[in-house]
């Protein structure tokens, strides 16, 4: 793991964040886009923040995240936020969440299973450039 900023990565999760600020504004009424699609988002969030100042190995950061995400979730089951004293609507109550939910690990790990792809077609795809 090596300290280093990468702007790509960076403009990537403005713009990841972005597109979870709409679904969270603008399509909520969306049913599936809310409840769904957001989860799945969200852990592309995570691993574009954390590449635009870490330099480090792609599989074990998404494993990190998809372990990060599951603590998040369970801590939800526990009611963690409440316990912890932080209002429903506060911001940190808002990032805990409040209600656990087996399809939303489900959607965190689609979501990872969706980044390890892209490592690997990324990957595949630099070692052909590099062998052509």
């Amino acid at each position: 793991m090596k300290f280093k900023f990468s702007l790509t990565y960076f403009l990537i999760t403005i713009f990841i964040f972005l597109v979870e600020v709409l679904i969270a504004t603008k399509l909520a009424d969306i049913f599936f886009v809310r409840a769904y699609l957001g989860d799945v988002i969200v852990v592309m969030l995570l691993f574009t923040f954390i590449k635009s100042f870490v330099k480090m190995n792609d599989e074990k950061l998404i494993l990190g995240i998809l372990v990060f995400s599951c603590i998040v979730e369970f801590a939800q089951y526990f009611t963690v936020a409440e316990k912890l004293g932080f209002r429903p609507g506060s911001l940190i109550y808002i990032v805990i969440g409040n209600s656990f939910s087996w399809i939303d690990i489900l959607c965190y790990a689609a979501g990872c299973l969706l980044l390890f792809i892209w490592v690997k077609l990324n990957n595949a795809r630099a070692q052909q450039t590099i062998a052509d």
